[in-house]
């Protein structure tokens, strides 16, 4: 018989590498910046283990894998090592992690609490209960499975012999080695044997094996002549001997006494050169193996959600009774579903979550998927069920139709919460759930909008003070202290002297007219546009005076509160694209004109540091979920008649990301389509630089009958007959508005859906005439929805017709440019959007176009200030108005947000409470801690 062929794991390992190498280049190619990760976390100095893993980390070079090596000295603890673990456990750039045995520590530590602390889908070793587990159930697609059983299986295959039927004896029954390899080849349909030191008749076993694997750690235990004729033997013992003739007096040997064994055996290994070189290379094929689970598993466009069924009740239960109804995935599930690593989600309770900016540098490469927004006709002070539709729209496309989706909306403000219009969270069978979380507090974004705010309301007040009360020199000594002796600028005076013209960074190179110059910002009081904020709705804080006491010395003034979703503070958050724009947007913030009428910023007072720690947090968008599971963000929430009405575009933009090509984000524009959706478009998507794909008009028959000349609708009053009973002339009247919303939304170039959201009291030919006007007056589609008591079931109408007007040209763009003067870009939303035939700028109006012409804030977006209840800025005037002439009473400017916003009309920015506010129906269960009642 010829002797055995040599198994070289030296060659076989270097096959497997070159493999591996070319799988990492696809890989990267397919998501650049991506690179497979291993971890080798090592405990103490042991010269072997150093050896091993300097061997490991060679392999990964040359392969193309990002291997870490963690070093933690000899002193420390169990806990030390569990608390590292941890932390490369959530860490999304690790995919393989081993803990270096033997574990080389002074203090006592449970190897086997350690290896099972590793994430048995990072577990690369395979030393896991878990995988071992999976391993011995035969779950080999599903676990990963110790390195040296892996390279001997390999090494097996490399001899083309079968291995279903034969018969193979396993020499040696360790966790690493025996056991698994065991396992591994009865998987693989092998009749096995396992033998180990108790084995009586060992020879005779041994004589059976078609296959041999012996790893009993005892040098050339199995003898040549007891191995059948033809059999294959892969030897994984490595033992050292005495040898006289070489230079370290010995030499390494196999648990095989090689000499005789290869002329019996088809195949062998040799030692060394053998099994020692597969483990290494198997370890890496383990690593590259994980790293291409995980890009399947967070690959955006391959989303797989768990989706809650709803049990629909009839008539439907009031919003929070629905809500308390449902049980919420836990956010990290959601988080995990949509494609976010670990470290991407910060946890606030077990229901929403904020969520890292970085995704999105993470997915830079990725392509956006659709964009839709969703805004409504001139609505009743009921509401027209906007954000219900929004949250119908998205439970259609992702429970019913298997869609990536993600719905973006604003968080509420308390003032309405509390006060005349309820929650926010959607309705009926259409809600982001837990309601009570989503309408209170959130995760605090409005309180930290609120101090931040007031902050600077405080600076400037506190500023004029001192400037009135102290000369040049000691106000300078105070703005510049002297510590231990030295003067120094800080980052954010430095600026100031540099928009004056300064460039001097030593404070005592600085003439008396530079000091004057710099510690004087000379604010005109009459000419202060910041205000204080509150997020309660009290009116009587509309005009309050300051300064009454004794220690501000007689300066008052006459101020006010706003509530606090009009500040500007939450238009920059909504508008900001990252940290960075966030923090540069608070400075250019201009509070107030110097007496020479030059404008006075954040900046000059020094506060725009401390606004961007305030807000760090803010700029982090929210996660939540619908009662159907799909997921939500709740992000920033910017009034639409007094400011410009959207979600962020931070959210917008991971949400695109996230759902990848083929998927859709629903975003939600306040009001009417004449202020949200008109300020969605020439303002949200100039500075985001996203366009939009559809939008979705929502309509109700009793706003249109409102419109068509019925009875004043109340909030807190039973509708009027004429909006219960059929009555198609009010709706046909009506529907004037209708036309010229989708003419509103027709004039920027994209397609529009109108959805009927219909109500219980409604007739089929009242719902019939809605769509047929709509279809008339150029909108793509338009269909009856029942999402409200149906949930996404409801609105799958309203689903297919996004899909089918998503794939219809669209011819995107703006109103106007904003190089036109004020007063043009005005008159154009007036005419074009409201319907309006001129404009009348009052005294005051005049004024500040001339002044902010002047300062250069001339050719910025316009968010006009006005009612949302009609398309004129008279509430009153219902329908489809004309021919009016538009009153421009006065123009305040948000610099840092970047637009000019005209006030027309009467408006206020402090809403009050009505006769009988919402709260009186909200209360709390002292032993449950529940919330009860209505949002």
């Amino acid at each position: 018989m010829a002797p055995a062929e040599i198994l070289s794991g030296k060659v076989v390992s270097g096959q497997v590498r070159e493999r591996l190498k070319q799988q990492v280049v696809e890989m990267t190619q397919k998501f650049p910046g991506f690179r497979p990760g291993l971890a080798i976390l090592q405990v103490g100095n042991r010269d072997d283990s150093n050896l091993y893993i300097n061997m490991k980390l060679k392999a990964a070079a040359e392969i193309g894998i990002s291997a870490n090596h963690i070093k933690l000295p000899n002193t420390a603890t169990e806990a030390d090592v569990l608390k590292c673990i941890a932390s490369l456990n959530a860490d999304p750039a690790v995919h393989g992690f081993i803990v270096q045995l033997p574990l080389d520590s002074d203090n006592p530590i449970n190897t086997e609490k350690i290896t099972n602390a590793v994430a048995p889908e990072k577990d690369v070793d395979g030393l896991s209960s878990i995988n071992a587990g999976k391993l011995s159930r035969g779950d080999l697609g599903d676990c990963f499975i110790p390195c040296t059983p892996k390279g001997c299986m390999e090494l097996i295959r490399q001899t083309g012999v079968q291995v279903a039927g034969k018969r193979a004896v396993v020499i040696g029954r360790s966790k690493i080695v025996g056991a698994p390899m065991h396992d591994l080849l009865l998987w693989n349909n092998a009749t096995v044997t396992t033998c180990h030191s108790k084995t009586s008749t060992l020879a005779e076993e041994v004589g059976k094996a078609d296959i041999l694997v012996v790893a009993a750690g005892r040098a050339e235990m199995v003898k040549g002549e007891w191995i059948k004729p033809g059999a294959i033997v892969i030897d994984c013992g490595i033992n050292h001997v005495p040898d006289s003739t070489k230079a370290s007096g010995k030499r390494v040997v196999g648990d095989v006494a090689y000499s005789s064994a290869k002329e019996k055996a088809s195949f062998i290994t040799p030692v060394p050169g053998g099994v020692g070189p597969m483990t290494v290379a198997m370890l890496m094929q383990s690593t590259v193996e994980s790293a291409q689970r995980f890009l399947e598993k967070f690959q955006p466009g391959k989303w797989t959600i768990q989706y809650n069924q709803l049990t629909l009740k009839m008539p439907v239960p009031s919003d929070i009774e629905i809500s308390k109804s449902c049980m919420p995935k836990p956010i990290e599930q959601v988080a995990k579903e949509v494609g976010l690593f670990p470290d991407e989600v910060e946890l606030y309770g077990q229901t929403k979550a904020k969520v890292q900016l970085s995704v999105l540098k993470r997915l830079q490469n990725q392509p956006d998927g659709k964009y839709v927004v969703v805004t409504g006709i001139t609505p009743t002070p009921l509401g027209e069920g906007k954000s219900t539709t929004t949250v119908g729209l998205v439970q259609a496309l992702g429970a019913h139709l298997h869609q990536n989706v993600f719905a973006c909306v604003r968080q509420p403000s308390q003032g309405p919460t509390f006060g005349i219009k309820g929650g926010a969270a959607g309705g009926g069978y259409c809600q982001v759930v837990p309601m009570e979380e989503f309408n209170l507090h959130l995760t605090g974004d409005i309180h930290a909008i609120t101090a931040a705010n007031n902050l600077v309301a405080a600076a400037i007040d506190a500023r004029m003070f001192h400037e009135l009360t102290q000369s040049d020199q000691a106000l300078y000594s105070r703005l510049v202290p002297s510590v231990n002796g030295v003067r120094k600028f800080s980052d954010i005076q430095i600026r100031r002297l540099q928009k004056l013209g300064i460039n001097k960074t030593d404070p005592m190179a600085l003439t008396k007219e530079e000091v004057n110059a710099f510690v004087r910002l000379d604010i005109d009081p009459g000419t202060i546009t910041w205000q204080r904020v509150l997020d309660t709705n009290d009116r009587f804080l509309r005009k309050i005076t300051i300064g009454q006491s004794a220690t501000e010395k007689g300066f008052t003034r006459t101020a006010q509160f706003d509530i606090t979703v009009s500040s500007e503070i939450m238009a920059v958050l909504a508008l900001a694209d990252g940290l960075d724009d966030m923090k540069k947007r608070f400075g250019r913030m201009v509070v107030a004109s110097s007496k020479k009428g030059q404008p006075v910023t954040a900046d000059d007072l020094g506060v725009t540091g401390a606004l961007a720690v305030l807000m760090k947090d803010t700029v982090k968008p929210n996660l939540m979920q619908t009662l159907e599971g799909t997921p939500v963000f709740v992000h920033a929430g910017p009034f639409a008649n007094i400011a410009h009405g959207n979600s962020s575009v931070l959210a917008d933009k991971i949400a695109l990301k996230l759902v990848g090509k083929d998927g859709f984000v629903v975003t939600e524009a306040g009001f009417g389509a004449d202020i949200g959706m008109e300020k969605f478009f020439n303002i949200k998507c100039r500075y985001s630089g996203l366009r939009p794909h559809v939008v979705v008009l929502v309509a109700t028959v009793r706003a249109l009958k409102m419109h068509g000349g019925g009875p004043a609708v109340t909030a807190g009053v039973p509708l009027p007959k004429e909006y219960t009973e059929e009555n198609l002339q009010l709706v046909a009247k009506g529907c004037s508005n209708l036309n010229k919303q989708i003419q509103n939304a027709r004039m920027f170039g994209v397609p529009v859906v109108v959805a009927v959201n219909a109500f219980k009291t409604d007739t089929k030919a009242e719902l019939a005439l809605v769509v047929q006007h709509a279809k008339e007056a150029g909108a793509f589609d338009a269909v009856e929805c029942t999402h409200w008591a149906e949930g996404g079931k409801g609105a799958l109408a309203l689903a297919r017709a996004v899909q089918r007007a998503s794939q219809a040209p669209n011819n995107f763009r703006f109103l106007y440019n904003v190089e036109l003067p004020v007063v043009d870009k005005i008159r154009l939303i007036a005419q074009q959007v409201y319907g309006a035939r001129d404009i009348e700028l009052l005294p005051e109006a005049q004024e500040k176009v001339a002044l902010y012409t002047k300062q250069g804030f001339g050719n910025l977006p316009i968010c006009m200030a006005k009612t949302h209840l009609s398309l004129s800025h008279d509430p009153e005037q219902k329908g489809a108005p004309t021919g009016f002439v538009l009153p421009i009473r006065d123009i305040r400017a948000s610099v840092g947000a970047g637009f000019l916003y005209p006030l027309v009309g009467t408006m206020s920015t402090m809403p009050g409470l009505p006769t009988r506010p919402c709260f009186y129906d909200i209360d709390l269960d002292p032993v449950s801690g529940e919330v009860n009642g209505l949002f």
